[in-house]
């Protein structure tokens, strides 16, 4: 579909799938949801520690294989994984190799069966694709670390001078990273060889059997041609696959056919936090935490910031959001307002209804 000028983006759409239409989703950050005990010889933290930024509590894809029927029962059609491939970090956003599922959590074996279980269930699986950088872990990165400016891959990195500092905190890192985090190196996306590189693992992962990519901040990388193409590779291999960007401000930008299919909704969680715990919001939770200050809401200014939400997008695009009271990048939405349950499980109520649907 051909790109459209931005003043234009109200009146077109993007052909979303059908299926995301009433999906619901259920996230899964895989250190802690389950372990299931095939995946040994590791330190791991004991199960339900209190989590540790540097410890792994050990979970994995086989112990969500043995827990999907109690997702099914829960009424979720499609679990959102934050990132699976091999990582030194818990949490798997320091990407170290793009196609190879971290053994830790089963490897592509655990994936594959994984894939394959929910199917046969009818669920849906989307994966975390982080695009805009890597880690130092990251074979390229690492060849750069060590042969310097004679590196094969010297130019996959923003380098601006040498040698590179990659764990002296005292010291210019010498490479753009993510929010200056040296541990993330940038992608230089506008490279040829690292542009077809991770259109490669978009399409590899795609071919293997995913139904979608949530996309790890890609206002980052500012380039809609780049994402144009990711679209293309994707949707060739499985023009139902979704692809739904981290986006939290305006997006029409990238939705207007030819990129994303939806944003994740933060437009939707704002208000919710808003009106339902209007009255115990915990305000230095939400500002330490992605969310930010949030002023409570009357009913009518809910109501009204709802019906503008439902007329942002094309209605098309509105029915495929991912619409979200909570992330691994916020408080958790019960945190979020106080430990208020009642606020919780009104938003909850409130975010199955079909407000959004035409």
């Amino acid at each position: 579909m051909n790109s459209l000028r931005p003043d234009q983006s109200r009146h077109t759409h993007a052909i979303t799938p059908d299926w995301v239409a009433d999906a619901v989703f259920y996230q899964i950050f895989p250190d802690r949801f389950a372990r299931s005990g095939r995946v040994t010889g590791l330190n791991l933290q004991p199960w339900g520690d209190e989590p540790h930024v540097h410890r792994y509590m050990g979970g994995d894809l086989w112990g969500v294989i043995e827990r999907l029927d109690y997702i099914q029962g829960l009424g979720v059609t499609a679990i959102y994984f934050c990132p699976v491939f091999q990582s030194a970090s818990n949490h798997r956003y320091h990407t170290h190799d793009y196609y190879r599922v971290d053994p830790m959590l089963g490897g592509n074996e655990a994936l594959r069966a994984l894939i394959d279980a929910a199917h046969a269930r009818g669920l849906r699986v989307v994966l975390d694709g982080v695009f805009n950088h890597a880690s130092r872990g990251f074979f390229q990165f690492n060849d750069l670390l060590k042969q310097g400016e004679a590196s094969a891959y010297r130019d996959w990195f923003h380098v601006d001078s040498w040698p590179l500092q990659a764990y002296d905190e005292t010291r210019p890192a010498g490479y753009a990273a993510w929010w200056g985090n040296r541990a993330l190196p940038k992608f230089n996306t506008g490279h040829p060889a690292v542009r077809d590189f991770l259109w490669d693992v978009a399409a590899y992962w795609t071919k293997f059997g995913i139904d979608g990519w949530r996309l790890d901040v890609p206002n980052e990388i500012d380039d809609d041609s780049f994402w144009q193409e990711f679209r293309r590779r994707v949707k060739a291999v499985n023009p139902e696959a979704y692809i739904v960007g981290e986006i939290w401000g305006d997006a029409h930008r990238w939705l207007q056919g030819d990129q994303f299919d939806a944003v994740m909704n933060y437009h939707f969680m704002r208000p919710c936090l808003a009106f339902f715990g209007a009255q115990t919001l915990d305000q230095p939770m939400n500002e330490r935490s992605g969310t930010g200050h949030v002023d409570a809401m009357t009913a009518e200014a809910f109501a009204e910031r709802v019906t503008a939400l439902t007329r942002l997008y094309h209605p098309e695009i509105v029915r495929a959001q991912l619409n979200l009271l909570d992330s691994h990048d916020t408080a958790r939405f019960l945190t979020a307002v106080g430990g208020d349950a009642t606020a919780y499980r009104l938003a909850t109520v409130f975010q199955m209804t079909d407000i959004f649907q035409f």
